[in-house]
């Protein structure tokens, strides 16, 4: 991978910590979180997992601005996320690639993401179609950037090619890498692996880690795969019926007993003995019935 604005081995210097401070989100009668705190470490890797039900979709919907908080606050730097709607949250510096692809299939993969840029554009949509200089000039700047990230995320040959088309593997990394367009200083990834093979897993985690590697920003997941979880994360924090129940390495929540008992219901004490589960259906912390998977490409565009 060839980084774009890389900084190896940096954490940039405008990264601030997101601070999770008794967070508690209820559905009715329904608490799906419970006066969850944790932190966000500037230049991380920070998955968020838990067994089906345990409020990580929940929680990751406060973080993007989607639901919002009966009770304590979420802060990234100065701006309070829990009260931010969605599209000013990406004005910050906060993107979240989605578990259920949201491209245009029909679209070329240059055309989806160049989405990403479109709250960094200037120019005025007359501007744009008259085709003013200055329009013609911002649009050859984005359209480099874009070329850029593609190559970053391994789809530089790949540019001009409908999405559509594109394996399964590859519609999931244009959508990571439409939200590195809006250059994020906070990527939220929700179950970036999901429904993917063992050899697309491997690279994903590879991608991801160079992500934070070369950019310096901080990545927030959640994941079902515990073998990529505790392969790539620097920090995990474990939620179970919305309480949160560990928070720390890798190794100190597979360690946990009340980690071990969430999952495996057993004095087993290794959690790593749960392996990959990479074919869990997703979490649901609403109300209803299971979500069902959804097609991997839809013909509705969406933003980050």
């Amino acid at each position: 991978m060839t980084a774009p604005a890389a900084l190896p081995g940096q954490i940039r210097d405008d990264i601030p910590p997101v601070v999770v401070d008794a967070v508690t989100v209820r559905f009715g009668a329904i608490t799906a979180l419970n006066a969850v705190s944790f932190t966000v470490v500037p230049g991380t890797i920070h998955a968020i997992i838990g067994p089906n039900g345990a409020g990580k979709s929940t929680m990751f919907n406060v973080l993007s601005g989607v639901y919002k908080a009966a009770e304590g606050s979420v802060l990234f730097g100065e701006h309070r996320l829990d009260q931010m709607r969605p599209y000013k949250i990406a004005d910050i510096g906060v993107a979240r690639a989605f578990q259920n692809i949201a491209l245009s299939a029909t679209q070329s993969v240059a055309e989806n993401l160049m989405l990403g840029r479109h709250h960094l554009t200037r120019a005025g949509f007359l501007a744009s179609g008259l085709r003013l200089p200055k329009a013609t000039s911002e649009g050859r700047k984005h359209g480099a950037r874009v070329a850029e990230i593609a190559e970053f995320m391994e789809l530089g040959n790949k540019l001009h090619t409908p999405v559509g088309v594109l394996s399964y593997g590859d519609q999931k990394r244009v959508e990571v890498a439409r939200a590195l367009c809006t250059e994020p200083r906070l990527l939220l990834l929700d179950e970036p692996v999901a429904g993917m093979n063992s050899e697309e897993t491997a690279r994903m985690a590879d991608a991801i880690l160079e992500i934070r590697s070369a950019l310096g920003i901080s990545v927030v997941l959640v994941e079902h795969d515990m073998g990529m979880v505790m392969g790539i994360a620097d920090q995990v924090t474990v939620l179970d019926f919305g309480r949160l129940i560990a928070d720390g390495t890798p190794a100190q929540v597979q360690a946990d007993p009340e980690v071990i008992r969430a999952y495996l219901g057993s004095g087993d004490d290794d959690l790593a003995s749960i392996g990959e589960d990479a074919d869990a259906p997703p979490d649901d912390d609403s109300p209803g019935a299971p979500r069902a998977d959804s097609p991997r490409v839809t013909t509705e565009e969406s933003s980050p």
